[in-house]
């Protein structure tokens, strides 16, 4: 029996869990056994999913500052830029690596999977946590010694690829599986194509990327700090909509009139309630009145005050979970506030920049370009004018970029920047 093909089916067993919980608070599928029973006899199974969801905003807010620039050459060929830019353009990096990023930061894991297409040409393959899994060398933590993906085919059984440094090797299942994975034994090398593919870049093209990870280790989920304060955001919700739901008709009451009972010796109501009612008392004495209504003031503070213990524990600045805040500090001041937050998305910076990095320099490497060492560049994640984007352009044309790359900088595409520094406007732009 394969010992590595049943550690990597008690990895996705065990991992499965983690991923389902994070997937269903991330689509605002929560857990609300805490609804009392006022709350069911009221609404029944009107808000069974009901759920004020916070959690893609605590993910967004990361993501949103997640945007791959390009990459620069450390070390090697400088043509490598282009070949670069070619394949990172062919695969759609701009937008996929956009989901690589959400998928690490909603599930804590995603994975990248690099092999040569037909023709030639690298394709990148983004997968989703649940689908692979790596593990790494403990003599030299950070390299992937081997990896696994599954994933389901339509004849209703089950794939598994084995990543080793010098092999890939195919598997699928005996007989058809339904429902969870198979045992290691059902698995035999897969017909109709090569069982063992050769490997020969010496690398496991599977490549991990692990949100907030200890070293060798999955990585951790954004929302695991806001979870149990989410739960109790929306106990505080349903807890206002019992209240909302009993307070919107005035329970009223009548004293100084006399009371019939049934033959059980029960008191039977004395009027009736309704819009097209009126109380009628012959005893002069009779008095009416109502009931003050719940004060629901009170809940809106606690649902703000969960909103602000949610932004606090992840970092997350107060006016992605907040949009109607009013009076929250502008310009200095903000940069200011979301020091944190920024610290936050620089290390996700680092660690995912150094994840494409390995992704990009294995694509060349399986190109015949091998020996490049690559940097990831990202957008500034700090909110600047355009008053400061253009001076920082200015700066940089003093220490000596060209004319072109400052008009790209600028925004303009490279072609308007090519014609531009050869017209009237590139002697305007000389220092």
């Amino acid at each position: 029996m394969n010992i590595d093909i049943e550690q990597a089916l008690l990895a996705f067993r065990t991992d499965a869990p983690r991923y389902a919980r994070s997937e269903r608070y991330y689509r605002g599928e929560h857990d609300l056994s805490f609804a009392t029973e006022k709350f069911k006899n009221a609404f029944g199974t009107l808000f069974r999913e009901f759920a004020l969801n916070l959690c893609p905003a605590v993910c967004q807010a990361v993501g949103d500052k997640l945007k791959v620039k390009g990459f620069s050459i450390d070390t090697g060929p400088s043509g490598d830029s282009d070949e670069v830019k070619r394949v990172w353009s062919d695969n759609r990096m701009a937008l996929r690596s956009r989901e690589v990023h959400k998928e690490a930061l909603k599930n804590g894991d995603a994975y990248v999977i690099v092999w040569p297409a037909s023709g030639g040409r690298i394709a990148i393959h983004p997968n989703r946590a649940s689908s692979c899994t790596a593990v790494y060398d403990d003599e030299s933590p950070g390299v992937v010694i081997r990896a696994a993906k599954y994933w389901r085919t339509a004849d209703r059984r089950t794939r598994l690829n084995m990543f080793y440094p010098d092999r890939i090797e195919k598997y699928v299942s005996a007989g058809e599986t339904e429902g969870w994975l198979p045992e290691a034994a059902e698995f035999v090398p897969v017909a109709g194509e090569e069982a063992v593919v050769e490997n020969p870049f010496g690398v496991v093209p599977v490549f991990h990327f692990a949100n907030n990870s200890d070293i060798g280790m999955s990585g951790t989920t954004e929302i695991e700090a806001a979870i149990p304060i989410q739960d109790g955001l929306n106990k505080a919700v349903l807890d206002m909509l019992v209240a909302m739901e009993f307070s919107a008709f005035r329970q009223r009451w009548a004293a100084g009139i006399e009371i019939e009972y049934d033959e059980n010796g029960n008191p039977k109501a004395p009027f009736e309630a309704g819009v097209d009612r009126i109380w009628l008392a012959e005893n002069a004495e009779a008095r009416f009145g109502d009931f003050n209504t719940a004060d629901l003031e009170q809940f809106l503070k606690v649902k703000d005050s969960f909103r602000t213990d949610i932004a606090s524990v992840t970092g997350t600045p107060l006016y992605y979970v907040m949009p109607d805040l009013h009076g929250f500090p502008s310009g200095e001041s903000m940069r200011k506030a979301e020091t944190r937050f920024l610290a936050k998305v620089r290390d996700r910076q680092e660690s995912f920049g150094q994840v494409w990095a390995d992704v990009m320099a294995f694509a060349l490497a399986a190109e015949g370009r091998d020996g490049s060492r690559l940097n990831t560049l990202w957008e500034d994640a700090g909110e600047r004018t355009e008053r400061e984007v253009l001076e920082n352009i200015l700066l940089k044309r003093q220490i000596g970029i060209t004319v072109e790359q400052a008009l790209v900088e600028a925004g303009y595409g490279e072609a308007e920047a090519q014609q531009m520094s050869k017209d009237q406007f590139a002697p305007e732009m000389r220092i």
